[in-house]
């Protein structure tokens, strides 16, 4: 054994192993007592340590006891030896009925008691002319005045815990076999015992001294340099991984962009899951007959089934802009619109819920605004729907916003995310005219829709009292972090794999 092994052994280390030199092996509880450590923990940590440089081994074994489920089963007689003190008492012989009133049995007792009975070998049962008779046989007669070899394990059993080793197998197997007598613990035994290596350390001799690992001014001034080992250290021994705490991917990916948008100015909103259809889907202009307004993609509400309108005056201006237009020099849908299918109440089924109420509440401009919140639809679970996500959407509303002031706005917010360029191409989306779909290139070269954008149009804005433009884009948080990790599956966000969580770069 290399001198430099025991050199780096410490101070721990070195009293088990002296005190394994006198037990060869043992328990690390015997151990502690043996060598009078303070804390078990000290005991098993030197001896981890002893058994990686290959010093001691450590093995575990199920050692089982046995107890009594309930201590007040030895105060009274086994079925069998009950049966047998009461066929004694009538002359070793009786018919079995008269036998089940003589011993006070139910049916369930007497068949117990009947089966140890012929088990033990203490009587039999002969069939006759007249039935059925029990008679007492010589093993039963010499039972009579001695107790059992089950009796007398029961009697040590309330008295104390009896382990595995300390009852006959037949017996305990008996026992075992009966319904509520005993109970079985199992526990794991450790057992530490020196290797060939730790008796080579033992014989070449260990000098047991106090350790320091620091020299510290008060070991200068008193002198005890002198007279401590200061360990040494092996930068090559396995340490065990820390894990430090850190925040949730997803809710480091939402922190972080709720600080991108802080910095460049904006104020954060927020609202409540339950809204009326009216500011969900109404104010935004969608028509009362739309697919998305559906009992099978909106979660509608049983209690409550309504939610209160705004004022008259804005709930006529948003039904005229649907009937006719309302001035906003549109149609409008031109269908009769109904104000009972706007109180309908639902989990909002977007932010933009929040942010065209909020609009609705600030009309006056400049206005930048944004929400992050969860939101519900009847989506299918699969690799990229859950019935439930985040959404994370802004608003700006200000005298002589335009396309390209939107365009400007989303690629810095993209761009303070990490992408390194931003695209735009043109869509449509029912509440924005212009409509366009941003997309990012990550640092990889991958390219990546990030979500949608536009300007609200009049018939959204005007109803609500807002003459400025209004410019309007939202993204959904899971999707974008699916692309940012690489990930193949929504689910995965949700699932709390550890071993991904703690491996993963914290989120700055």
């Amino acid at each position: 054994m290399p001198r430099d092994v025991a050199a780096e052994l410490s101070y721990l280390e070195k009293r088990v192993l002296l005190t394994l030199k006198e037990l060869k092996r043992s328990s690390p509880e015997e151990i502690r007592a043996k060598g009078k450590f303070k804390e078990l923990v000290e005991v098993m940590n030197a001896a981890s340590w002893l058994q990686a440089k290959g010093l001691v081994t450590m093995k575990e074994r199920v050692v089982r006891s046995y107890c009594l489920k309930d201590k007040e089963v030895v105060r009274k007689p086994l079925p069998e030896r009950k049966a047998l003190k009461a066929l004694l008492k009538a002359g070793g012989r009786m018919p079995v009925p008269k036998f089940r009133t003589a011993a006070k049995f139910d049916d369930a007792e007497l068949a117990i008691a009947l089966g140890w009975l012929r088990r033990k070998g203490w009587a039999r049962v002969e069939r006759g002319p007249a039935g059925s008779l029990l008679s007492v046989t010589d093993a039963g007669r010499a039972a009579a005045d001695a107790r059992t070899a089950d009796e007398e394990v029961l009697a040590r059993m309330a008295k104390a815990e009896l382990p595995e080793d300390a009852v006959d197998p037949k017996v305990l197997k008996d026992l075992k076999s009966r319904q509520d007598l005993v109970r079985e613990r199992e526990a794991v035994r450790r057992e530490i015992s020196l290797t060939a290596a730790g008796e080579k350390i033992l014989a070449a001799g260990i000098t047991l001294k106090p350790e320091a690992t620091l020299l510290t001014t008060d070991l200068l001034r008193d002198g005890r340099w002198r007279e401590v080992d200061f360990r040494r250290y092996d930068t090559r021994a396995f340490a065990p991984t820390v894990w430090p705490g850190k925040r949730h991917v997803l809710s480091a990916y939402l922190e972080k962009i709720r600080r991108i948008y802080l910095d460049m100015g904006f104020t954060e909103i927020d609202g409540d899951y339950v809204q009326s259809a009216f500011w969900n889907y109404d104010a935004l202009f969608q028509p009362q007959d739309h697919p998305a307004r559906d009992a099978l993609d909106s979660f509608y509400l049983s209690q409550p089934r309504t939610v209160p309108l705004p004022d008259d005056g804005v709930v006529r201006r948003v039904a005229d802009a649907h009937e006719t237009g309302g001035g906003t020099g549109s149609k409008g849908w031109r269908y009769p619109w109904r104000r009972d299918e706007a109180e309908r109440a639902l989990l909002r089924s977007h932010t933009t819920a929040i942010t065209v109420h909020w609009l609705a509440d600030h009309p006056r401009p400049p206005q930048k605004a944004f929400i992050i919140g969860r939101n519900f639809r009847r989506d299918a679970i699969d690799w990229k729907h859950l019935p439930e996500f985040h959404q994370i959407e802004g608003v700006v509303m200000e005298e002589g916003a335009n396309l390209a002031g939107l365009l400007g706005t989303i690629e810095e917010f993209y761009t303070r995310l990490g992408f390194t360029r931003v695209k735009f191409r043109p869509t449509y989306f029912p509440y924005t005219e212009p409509s366009m779909e941003p997309e990012g290139q990550l640092p990889d070269g991958r390219w990546m829709e990030l979500g949608g954008g536009g300007i609200c149009r009049p018939e959204v804005t005007k109803p609500l009292g807002i003459e400025a433009p209004v410019l309007a884009w939202g993204l959904g948080l899971e999707r974008l972090i699916m692309a940012l990790e690489g990930l193949s599956d929504i689910r995965e966000l949700y699932l709390s794999d550890l071993d991904w969580l703690r491996n993963h770069k914290a989120i700055v």
